[in-house]
C-alpha cells in the first residue's frame, strides 16, 4: 500500500469518526430536548390534576349555600369526571388529535366551572365565607399556573420540533424516528368571550 492510499484511509476514517461523533452529538441533544417536552407535559397534567382535586372542595362548599343549583353541581362532577379521564401519555404528544381530545375535555370543565361561579353570584353570604374565598383563590392560582404552564410546554415543543427540521440534524432525526410533537392550542371559540346570563 502507497503512502498516499494510506493517507486517504486514515483521513477517510477520520471523517467517518467526526461524522459518527456528530450524529451521536446530535441524537443526545434530540434526546434531551424530547425529554424536556414530556417533563413539561407532565407538569400541564400535574397542574389540572390539582385543580381536578380542588374542585370537589369547592362545589361542596357552594352546594351548602345553594341546594337548588342541583344541575350546575352535577355539570362540574360529569365535566370533572370525564376531564380526568381523559390521559394523553408523552408517546401520544406527537398526535395532534390526542391534544385536541384532552384539550377540549378540560375545556368542558373550565366552563362548567364558569357556570358554578356564576352561582356564586346569587349567593352574597357564600362570597363572603372564607372556606370558599380560599378554595376560589386556590382555584384562581391554579388557573394561572395552568397558563404558565402551557407557556412552557409550547416552548420546549418549538425548541424540540425547531431541532427536528434543522439541517443537517434533521438526517440524525430522521434515522433516530424522533417525531414533530403537537402544541397545545386554544381552542376555535376561545377569542369568543363567553355569555354569562343571570
Amino acid at each position: 500500500m502507497s503512502r498516499k492510499a494510506a493517507i486517504s484511509l486514515l483521513v477517510i476514517a477520520g471523517l467517518i469518526v467526526a461524522a459518527s461523533w456528530w450524529a451521536i452529538s446530535v441524537n443526545r441533544q434530540l434526546v434531551r430536548l424530547d425529554q424536556s417536552v414530556n417533563e413539561k407535559w407532565a407538569q400541564v397534567q400535574n397542574v389540572y390534576q390539582r385543580r381536578a382535586d380542588l374542585i370537589p372542595n369547592l362545589v361542596e362548599t357552594v352546594r351548602g349555600f345553594a341546594a337548588q343549583e342541583r344541575t350546575v353541581f352535577e355539570e362540574v362532577t360529569k365535566a370533572r369526571a370525564s376531564a380526568t379521564r381523559v390521559q394523553l401519555p408523552p408517546q401520544a404528544l406527537s398526535d395532534p388529535r390526542a391534544l385536541e381530545r384532552f384539550q377540549a375535555a378540560q375545556d368542558t370543565l373550565s366552563g362548567a366551572l364558569g357556570r358554578l361561579l356564576v352561582v356564586v353570584e346569587r349567593y352574597p353570604q357564600l362570597k363572603s365565607n372564607q372556606n370558599f374565598l380560599a378554595l376560589q383563590t386556590q382555584l384562581e392560582g391554579t388557573e394561572n399556573r395552568i397558563a404558565v404552564e402551557r407557556r412552557r410546554f409550547n416552548e420546549a415543543v418549538r425548541d424540540y420540533n425547531t431541532r427536528l427540521l434543522l439541517f443537517p440534524e434533521h438526517l440524525v432525526a430522521r434515522v433516530s424516528g424522533f417525531q414533530p410533537k403537537a402544541y397545545f392550542e386554544a381552542t376555535p371559540d376561545a377569542a369568543t368571550p363567553p355569555k354569562v346570563k343571570f
